[in-house]
């Protein structure tokens, strides 16, 4: 029997744009046996994932569920659900997940108002606000991956009026302060994969009662209308509808790994990424790298840096992988090749972390020139 390259197990240090690598107690999960999607313990776990989730979104909103898709499909159920032919969507744009929300509400048939900001610098919320006189939806990225930047959702919520606001915080949940209810969020969706330490494949996902009684009464998308998912994990405690197969695997991973952010506390967390990624900037500097993202917006989590002159972005990432099994992100579209994406998220926001990536990229850059 031959042993081939596929059979060889790899450990990556995961220090890109996402995924990260999980925590300890997420990947044990993983290897427990497996319920049916049935099973009474199943939905005690189940409703206790949700209830947990309540917590990091920082929401008293009983519609609060893991969608059984990555967090794209999470992007998809918030605009789907909120918009139909011809409501009117104010999107902001500061990066590539800016883009996708205006391509999916367009595909829902949304007439779509589009507030483009330069990449690399915060939502302007002003600009949004007035965009539009009465909007269905404003969609904002609060830290948009592409960039590395930080946006003020709260300023957004406060000026929303009568439009539902709809937030993408997939890079953002669990790694900085994030406060759905207190901040005006109607609509939230996030992924597993980043700062929650949990591995791809799953959507956190949370809507208010105001936004659940405005939407589309029969989506155009039969497996994300949230009209059937509220009964699947709604109702009272315990009651289940069925509408799919739940990923128990991916539930009780996601259930370990939320129990493990909140033994240490959702403050303390969300500390621990503020001071790796001030640690990595100020390490970059150091180094003679500018970094890409505004100063002042600046994700702790996903850190963006322009490549130096004279250096070759792939040479340096694939030197990484070969040399230290380290993973990092290049930029996306024209900033491929001039810009690099760190993540220090969920068990890798540590100062050890930092530590090993600066020495690591200080070495493939001196050996790569």
């Amino acid at each position: 029997m031959t042993t081939s390259a596929s059979d060889i197990v790899l450990e990556r240090k995961l220090f890109g744009p996402g995924p990260t690598n999980a925590y300890p107690e997420a990947t044990a999960a993983l290897g427990l046996p497996l319920l049916g999607h049935l099973d009474p313990r199943f939905i005690e776990i189940i409703d206790e994932t949700c209830d947990r989730l309540r917590t990091v979104w920082s929401t008293e909103n009983p519609r609060t569920l893991p969608l059984s898709a990555t967090g794209s499909a999470g992007m998809e159920a918030a605009f789907v659900n909120t918009v139909g032919e011809g409501d009117v969507a104010v999107i902001a744009v500061n990066g590539l997940f800016g883009e996708r929300m205006c391509d999916v509400a367009a595909r829902c048939g949304a007439e779509v108002v589009r507030v483009d900001h330069e990449w690399g610098t915060p939502v302007d919320a002003d600009r949004v606000l007035s965009a539009h006189p009465s909007p269905k939806v404003i969609a904002a990225v609060h830290a948009e991956t592409s960039t590395g930047v930080r946006s003020d959702i709260a300023s957004l919520g406060a000026g929303k009026g009568d439009a539902l606001l709809i937030t993408d915080a997939v890079t953002s949940i669990g790694g900085i302060e994030l406060r759905a209810d207190d901040w005006g969020v109607d609509v939230g969706y996030a992924g597993t994969q980043k700062c929650l330490g949990v591995a791809p494949g799953l959507a956190p996902f949370t809507i208010s009662e105001r936004a659940y009684e405005r939407r589309i009464e029969k989506p155009h998308s039969w497996y994300l209308d949230l009209g059937m998912l509220g009964g699947y994990v709604g109702g009272a405690k315990g009651a289940r509808t069925y509408h799919h197969t739940a990923p128990v695997a991916m539930v009780a991973s996601l259930h370990a790994g939320l129990g493990r952010i909140l033994a240490e506390g959702l403050d303390a967390v969300w500390a621990r990424h503020q001071e790796a990624g001030d640690l990595l900037q100020a390490g970059l500097q150091d180094m003679g790298l500018e970094l890409f993202a505004e100063e002042g917006a600046r994700l702790p989590e996903l850190t963006t840096v322009k490549v130096p002159d004279g250096v070759d972005s792939a040479q340096v990432r694939s030197y990484l992988l070969e040399r230290y099994s380290i993973e990092i992100g290049a930029g996306v579209k024209e900033f491929a090749a001039t810009v690099w994406r760190i993540g220090l998220m969920g068990p890798n926001a540590t100062p050890a972390s930092v530590t090993l990536l600066l020495g690591a990229l200080k070495d493939a850059i001196a050996a790569t020139k």
